[in-house]
């Protein structure tokens, strides 16, 4: 099988070649395209720097994982995703992998994440993609990404049902302090929380901080917080069959 894997904190990251090795030596072909540089919070926004309508590409070695060649793009992850899955940068994927991001993505604040948006671009186009994020900004223990990615990858190569992403959320945390995998809802908010500061003329002021609100039992905020793993299961975007919208139906030719 063949996987396309980006991320949304750029080609030097050290989750992108975590995840890049863990891949390879799950047996996968890989092509490796990711972002030029930052672009966390960039949601599945299809957004690129073009010259004269072209994408810009650059190849790129990247440290650690010498004898596979990598690539440099100047666009958001999901536009990586969304021309990657049309052999825009060679073998169509049967799979798509993003991250390992640096920082949680849980709660429903997975609608902003990069990471998860290049994902659900994925699924959206047929194939299915794994998320993979570590709860740490500054990740120390990578060991426990690769080992908790490792079983996540598998488990999803030998699924045969229709495709969906697998989130994966990891706590840095020692392997041998990681108290296992469980499946999570998602919490009603994220890892993290926005609040507005200053306000003045022209500008605003905003600082983003870990949340202290209570998280519902069972939730992947809560687990990861006890040093759990967790998985939970995203499917495309789909329209609700719970609102009746005939009142609002509308026929000119009535």
């Amino acid at each position: 099988m063949h996987a396309l894997i980006t991320n949304d904190d750029g080609i030097d990251s050290g989750g992108l070649r975590t995840l890049v090795r863990t891949a390879v030596a799950c047996g996968l072909d890989v092509t490796v395209a990711a972002p030029d540089g930052e672009r966390s919070g960039s949601s599945a926004s299809l957004s690129a720097l073009e010259s004269q309508g072209r994408l810009l590409v650059e190849e790129r070695v990247l440290d650690g994982v010498p004898d596979l060649a990598a690539l440099s793009v100047h666009a958001s992850p999901a536009l990586i995703v969304f021309v990657g899955v049309r052999g825009a940068f060679g073998t169509v994927p049967d799979v798509v992998l993003t991250g390992v991001n640096h920082g949680p993505n849980t709660g429903q604040a997975v609608l902003h994440s990069g990471t998860v948006g290049a994902a659900l671009t994925a699924v959206t186009h047929g194939l299915p993609a794994l998320a993979v994020s570590c709860a740490a900004t500054q990740p120390v223990h990578w060991e426990s990404s690769v080992l908790v990615a490792d079983r996540a990858l598998g488990w999803l190569l030998a699924y045969r049902g229709a495709p969906f992403v697998l989130n994966v959320n990891v706590p840095d945390l020692p392997s041998e302090q990681l108290r296992g995998m469980r499946p999570a809802a998602l919490a009603p908010f994220g890892a993290v929380q926005a609040r507005i500061g200053e306000r003045g003329r022209g500008y605003l002021t905003t600082t983003f901080s870990e949340t202290s609100e209570e998280a519902g039992a069972g939730s992947d905020v809560a687990l990861l917080r006890q040093g759990w793993a967790t998985i939970t299961a995203l499917e495309r975007p789909t329209e609700s069959e719970a609102i009746d919208l005939t009142q609002l139906a509308w026929d000119t030719s009535a």
